[in-house]
């Protein structure tokens, strides 16, 4: 009998940014109904699932990763009717959504915390992590946040009471070790997926169980991180969502799943409590892993190697280059002086030949690229900000030379630019509102959504080839993986499926490599002309064996 497969094992992924995709009512901030309007242009794409980022109610200090309410749709989006007929819509083309399940924190401002602060005696003060501090100026412990600074904020009107927030102040973390919270987290989910929602793409996933508050050991960044992250617990209660939940709709479960390694990944995987995971090791092939603010050199192995080597160990990825987290992968890993298409399309034959889902964040499909114009005037992300400001503090740097190592490494703004639809004012995001956040001027040179669907060498029309070999093609979607020793800036791997085999080779590197030439039927490439035992610049070949 044929195996039965689940969405997320035959469907690309299409991550949204709701703030930065679609503008139908010329606010200057994106909708679900322009996303809505853009539903046939992702059924073109060949588009199975897209994942939302957050669209819950929000003050939007962490741009929605700091939820207020997980029961109702923030007004600059639209309103819960808007969802629904969203769903409707997606359901008509046969489209899944998939929403961003942010549970490791609430905002300052939900109805909990707020009354957990008013009132030290409310049963929601066990939702968070509320302490004393030790002696009368210091906090409870020795944590640091991930945007910067300490990880504890003193209530002013308590005598040397703290709250725990390992992100921004505003987003205050949750208190597993609460029976009834975890209750509450139940009931968010069934809400949501009675709605018709596929799944959940669960925001750091890793390090929702504090198992410890003690002092962490001293490091550069994250300090208490081995108090928080990948805790046995914390694969328990993601089991107990599973089981009480997610398993009785068919729903799924991907993670972020920041500071993970093998051991780590298998438990996951093993124990159910997730369908797949991000991992981040390939997320540092240009920068400092232990001060990401500091860039190195790319080398195509850095992101070859461990992208292969997950799907080597674990079997099942989620495979993705950028997100809204990272910057764009044509800025990093291509070259877009010399080789832009070329290297574009290298990057979309390397993502969507891997065995796992494939997930593509909004204009990565059109070469959208980072906006090294941008600046600190111009930028909305908190941690960008605030890592700028410290970096300011800690080496006695100017603004300009401090925001200058934040741009080039870790500014989340670049990939949230507005989407670029066309040449017309505002890149086609609106009709003429400034928008939330600047405008890439990429836009006026084509990188744009209309003009490439006019060109046939186009990024755009090589992505729809692509995912469209990608959907209709077996061994892509299901077959094995089985890694081949090549130069170190060439991807190289043989997919097989029921006695079908294709040999994938992918030089990532800007030099031509040589390379023995297979004599056999070529079923997708980004050159057209190939050369005798010689792989070109950003040369991508599928072969049929």
């Amino acid at each position: 009998m044929d195996k039965k497969y689940q969405p997320f094992e035959e469907r690309i992924v299409y991550q949204i940014y709701p703030l930065s995709f679609s503008d139908s009512n010329n606010d200057g901030i994106g909708d679900i109904n322009g996303i809505i309007q853009k539903l046939d242009y992702l059924k073109d794409l060949g588009i199975g699932i897209i994942w939302l980022s957050p669209i819950y109610k929000s003050p939007l200090k962490d741009n929605g990763y700091d939820i207020s309410d997980y029961y109702d749709i923030n007004p600059l989006f639209g309103t819960m009717e808007d969802f629904d007929n969203l769903i409707k819509e997606a359901k008509k083309r046969d489209i899944y959504i998939v929403m961003d399940l942010v549970i490791n924190h609430t905002s300052n401002e939900h109805p909990w915390f707020k009354e957990a602060l008013s009132d030290p005696s409310s049963k929601y003060r066990k939702y968070y992590y509320f302490e004393k501090g030790k002696g009368k100026k210091r906090p409870p412990n020795n944590w640091t946040s991930t945007f910067s600074g300490g990880a504890w904020e003193k209530i002013e009107n308590e005598d040397n009471m703290y709250y725990l927030h390992l992100f921004s102040k505003e987003q205050i973390d949750l208190n597993y070790h609460s029976e009834e919270l975890i209750e509450e987290i139940e009931k968010i989910l069934k809400f949501w997926l009675e709605k018709g929602v596929y799944g959940f793409r669960c925001d750091v996933i890793n390090r929702i169980y504090k198992s410890s508050l003690k002092n962490g050991r001293f490091r550069l960044y994250e300090i208490g991180r081995e108090h928080y992250i990948n805790q046995d617990e914390n694969y328990k209660i993601l089991e107990r969502l599973q089981n009480n939940v997610l398993k009785k709709y068919g729903a799924f479960l991907v993670g972020e799943t920041f500071a993970i390694n093998y051991e780590d990944g298998k438990k996951f995987k093993e124990t159910g409590a997730l369908d797949m995971f991000f991992e981040f090791d390939h997320a540092f092939s240009d920068q400092n892993k232990i001060v990401p603010v500091f860039k190195k050199k790319f080398k195509p192995k850095n992101l070859i190697n461990p992208v292969l080597s997950w799907i080597e160990e674990i079997g099942w990825m989620a495979n993705y280059l950028e997100n809204h987290d990272q910057r764009r992968s044509v800025s990093r890993y291509g070259d877009e002086e010399h080789f832009y298409n070329l290297s574009a399309k290298a990057l979309a034959t390397f993502l969507l030949s891997l065995r796992g889902t494939p997930f593509i964040y909004q204009g990565e499909e059109i070469g959208m690229n980072d906006d090294k114009d941008m600046k600190y005037e111009d930028v909305n992300d908190v941690s960008a900000i605030g890592v700028t400001n410290y970096l300011m503090k800690l080496l006695h740097l100017s603004k300009e030379k401090a925001f200058k190592l934040v741009n080039e490494t870790t500014n989340r703004d670049h990939a949230r630019t507005p989407m670029q639809r066309n040449k017309d004012i505002n890149a086609g995001f609106n009709n003429g509102t400034k928008p939330w956040l600047k405008i890439n001027e990429s836009y006026k040179k084509g990188i744009n959504v209309e003009d490439e669907y006019k060109v046939e060498d186009s990024i755009l029309n090589y992505y729809k080839k692509m995912i469209h070999f990608r959907n209709n093609d077996d061994v892509l979607k299901h077959g094995s993986f089985k890694r081949i020793k090549s130069n170190k800036n060439v991807a190289k791997f043989i997919r097989e499926y029921e006695g079908n085999k294709y040999l994938v080779v992918i030089n990532l590197s800007n030099k031509k490599i040589k390379d023995i030439r297979e004599d056999k039927e070529i079923l997708i490439s980004n050159y057209e002309n190939h050369s005798l035992n010689i792989l070109n610049e950003y040369e991508a070949i599928i072969y049929k064996l």
